[in-house]
């Protein structure tokens, strides 16, 4: 595990490899509940950048700030702000608005730190890698249960997306969202566009409605989605859309943490509130990366021949 020294208050100049990155209100306390401080949160993610900076290089982060905790006003941010020290790199992307957005990346653990720094509870980046934004490398459904669905159905739900992935010859991997779901990735070669991707997607999940309407929804439209379903998300592989990274801390009071997890935790009893900032660290350090099959150049499966 990375070790830097981040002081438990005030403000201090950090290094951070070759970096030295200033850190700002280390005592602001972040989740009241548990109070845990901004310190704590960069601690966190200084103790597993080993881990979640290979998930994060060289792809655009859309900014989520919290500026003064889960509970105070948030807002998004996607353009590197202008008092960025000169070493963030960025990623420049082409909205359909014709402007160039230049996204900072977090491409060592300067970057990090200095992301988290502005507020950034939880972090999303973008499913292309900067070289072509357009041109994803993975699929991925965000299980995410209505209010009157208990977890249990999210397990089950999320058993049926992989049997029927594997079926179609995937290799699904699974984490749990850190919120109230579970994201179900399939590593894929790059080549389909990221409108062919999320169309795909789309008649997969009203495939698993068909076979399942009794547990599952592919219905995006709150007011119209049933009671007591899962929704298979596929709307979040849309251009543009992001999904909180793995090892990601979530802005909820526990400060649970989206977890890879192996399909037999799913199959028996994983729970949200099995994975936060205090416990992470140690499965990392007795599991390893669960998520390294989404890295991996083998193992990934040519979409493209299905399109």
């Amino acid at each position: 595990m990375t070790s830097v020294k981040i002081p438990s208050a005030g403000d201090a100049d950090v290094r951070a490899g070759r970096r030295t990155v200033r850190l700002t209100n280390l005592d602001k306390v972040f989740f009241p509940g548990h109070g845990y401080t901004k310190g704590d949160l960069l601690r966190y993610y200084a103790a597993v950048s080993e881990y979640l900076l290979p998930h994060l290089r060289n792809r655009g982060i859309t900014m989520k700030r919290y500026p003064n905790g889960i509970h105070g006003k948030f807002f998004f941010m996607k353009r590197t702000p202008s008092s960025a020290p000169e070493w963030i790199e960025t990623c420049e992307v082409l909205h359909k608005s014709a402007s160039l957005i230049a996204f900072p990346m977090a491409q060592d653990l300067a970057s990090l730190l200095w992301l988290i720094n502005l507020g950034c509870i939880d972090l999303n980046q973008w499913y292309a890698p900067c070289d072509d934004v357009n041109r994803p490398d993975c699929l991925n459904f965000d299980l995410d249960p209505g209010d009157d669905a208990p977890f249990e159905s999210v397990r089950e739900t999320a058993a049926l997306v992989r049997d029927e992935l594997t079926r179609l010859g995937m290799k699904p991997i699974a984490k749990t969202s850190g919120a109230s779901g579970i994201h179900v990735y399939v590593p894929i070669v790059r080549g389909p566009l990221q409108k062919q991707v999320w169309t795909f997607a789309k008649a997969f999940a009203r495939r698993m409605e068909q076979s399942r309407p009794d547990l599952v929804t592919a219905e995006y439209r709150v007011a119209d989605r049933p009671k007591g379903r899962v929704l298979v998300d596929y709307n979040q592989n849309a251009w543009g859309r992001t999904l909180a990274s793995v090892y990601s801390v979530r802005p909820v009071p526990d400060a649970t943490v989206s977890t890879p997890v192996t399909w037999e935790e799913i199959e028996r009893d994983v729970e949200i509130g099995d994975f936060t900032i205090r416990t992470v660290p140690a499965r990392l350090r007795k599991r390893g990366d669960l998520w390294k099959p989404v890295l991996a150049p083998r193992g990934r499966f040519p979409l493209g021949e299905l399109l």
